[in-house]
């Protein structure tokens, strides 16, 4: 028994050494932890300081809210797939509008108004209902709700929600969330282009024989229109390329341009809101846009080429056959 207490004051004895010795080598390295953690913390922003960065990043908070809001259209867009899709009204056999097109564009403008009042907004649905489609100085979001609409009718599994904003009449930011892919393509002007976080590069590539192309047949029914769209593929295709492909949304082919996939994509009959964010994410990804008769790019004209590189979009160029598309910021016919 003696020596069994012997053996636990010896054990404690040896702990409480153990922790005399030990106890102020702990408290330096965390006096030295501490110290680390004070020098890596960000110091707190005065207002002045904040107002600054504020200054210096202006359209930053901006564009974060953009890529919430769409990942929630995003969301809300995949709900109505799983649902009976119900066309409200048709303006051509091609041209569906849907119930989701205008719900979703209300629930973006609805969540932009509340956190920005003073901005201005250019809808498909929005202008297609009778609201101008002006772009002027004043900080814009040009919203296309549901790119892809007659893919989103059908169940074809390339739907976008496009987010375009433009201050000055400059393109600042663009957000495009491929919603059934669950892809987040952003550019910002000056900053690059991004696919959910990783950097995009268009392709490098510079013969033209080596290029797949992207275009979209639209949705102008005239024989004339059509006839002239067919013979400029036709062109193209005969180069030859390595082929011609269609994904049924504008902002979609952009991205597809951003990322390398494709060198190129053109059409004539587009919208602003169908191109706008793409715009931005192509040149910060190291692409060009121009006009489809070699001219600058026009946000408001209709038409565009946006490619890899100025070789390549100057070649297409030759092969175009332009028709007439009336501007999105012409006046409207009473």
């Amino acid at each position: 028994m003696v020596w069994k207490y012997l053996g636990r004051y010896w054990y404690f004895s040896f702990l409480s050494f153990r922790a005399s010795y030990l106890f102020p080598l702990l408290l330096v390295q965390l006096h030295y932890i501490l110290e680390d953690l004070e020098v890596r913390s960000p110091p707190t922003l005065t207002e002045q300081e904040y107002l600054k960065n504020k200054m210096a990043d202006p359209w930053q908070e901006s564009m974060d809210h953009a890529v919430v809001v769409a990942r929630k259209a995003g969301a809300v867009i995949r709900d109505a797939l799983q649902n009976e899709v119900k066309i409200m009204t048709k303006s051509s056999s091609v041209d569906l509008v849907t119930k989701t097109d205008q719900r979703v564009e209300k629930i973006i403008i609805e969540s932009v108004k509340e956190k920005f009042p003073t901005h201005s907004f250019i809808g498909e649905e929005s202008v297609s209902a009778g609201e101008p489609c002006i772009l002027t100085d004043n900080p814009t979001w040009i919203v296309d709700p549901v790119d892809g609409t007659t893919n989103f009718v059908h169940g074809f599994p390339f739907v976008a929600v496009s987010i375009g904003f433009a201050v000055n009449k400059e393109l600042e930011f663009g957000v495009v969330y491929s919603c059934l892919e669950d892809k987040m393509y952003t550019g910002r002007k000056g900053k690059g282009a991004f696919c959910d976080g990783e950097r995009l590069q268009v392709s490098d590539q510079t013969d033209m024989r080596k290029t797949i192309i992207i275009s979209e047949l639209g949705s102008n029914r005239d024989p004339a229109v059509v006839s002239k769209i067919f013979s400029t593929m036709q062109k193209i295709l005969c180069i030859p390329v390595h082929g011609i492909r269609g994904s049924g949304t504008a902002a979609t082919n952009m991205c597809m341009v951003a990322s390398g996939a494709v060198e190129a994509f053109f059409e004539i009959g587009i919208h602003c809101w169908d191109i706008a964010a793409g715009a931005v994410i192509v040149t910060e990804a190291g692409g060009v846009l121009m006009d489809v008769d070699g001219g600058p790019f026009d946000l408001m004209s209709r038409r565009m080429v946006s490619a890899n590189n100025k070789t390549i979009a100057e070649r297409i160029v030759k092969e175009i056959e332009i028709f007439p598309a009336e501007r999105d910021d012409a006046p409207k016919k009473k």
